[in-house]
C-alpha cells in the first residue's frame, strides 16, 4: 500500500516513539523511510556587525551537524531493522513547510508524525506543526500520540 514514508523527527521522545512505530509499519509494508529534521534559521543579535556573518554561519553549521548526527543514529536503527532509510536535514523557520516540501521532493506517499496532543486554549494558541502539515498537504498523514 505505502512504499515511501516521510518520518518527521524533532528529537523529542514523542517523535522518536513515532519513528519506532513507523519503522515497524515500514517493515510490514516493505516500504522505505525518509527521515526529516527541520532546524530553524539562526537569528542572532550581536553588538558588532562584523560578528554577524561568522557567528550565524557557525551556529547554523553546528546545528546542522547535530541534526545530522541525530539522524545518523536513527538511520542505523532502521538499517538494523532491515528497512531502507535515508535522511534529510533542512533549515527552515517553519518546519511544516519543510516537511510538506520534502514529502513532495522525495516522492513520499505517507507522512508520519507524532502529536503532542494539546487541547483547548493551549492547542488553539500554540497550534502544532502536525496540524499545520495536515492543513497543507494532500498526502495522507499518520499521526501517533
Amino acid at each position: 500500500m505505502y512504499k515511501h514514508l516521510l518520518v518527521a523527527v524533532d528529537g523529542s521522545l514523542l517523535s522518536e516513539s513515532a519513528f519506532k512505530r513507523a519503522l515497524v509499519f515500514a517493515k510490514e509494508m516493505g516500504a522505505t523511510i525518509t527521515l526529516i529534521r527541520a532546524i530553524p534559521e539562526d537569528h542572532l543579535l550581536v553588538y558588532q556587525a562584523e560578528m554577524l556573518g561568522t557567528t550565524q554561519a557557525h551556529h547554523t553549521d553546528q546545528a546542522r551537524k547535530n541534526a545530522q548526527t541525530y539522524l545518523d543514529n536513527l538511520e542505523m536503527e532502521a538499517r538494523h531493522a532491515l528497512v531502507p532509510c535515508n535522511a534529510v536535514v533542512t533549515v527552515n523557520d517553519h518546519p511544516h513547510e519543510a516537511i510538506v516540501e520534502a514529502a513532495q521532493n522525495q516522492g513520499c506517499d505517507l507522512i508520519v508524525m507524532g502529536s503532542h496532543g494539546r487541547h483547548g486554549m493551549t492547542g488553539f494558541l500554540l497550534g502544532s506543526e502536525t496540524q499545520r502539515v495536515l492543513a497543507r498537504t494532500r498526502l495522507p498523514v499518520l499521526v501517533y500520540r
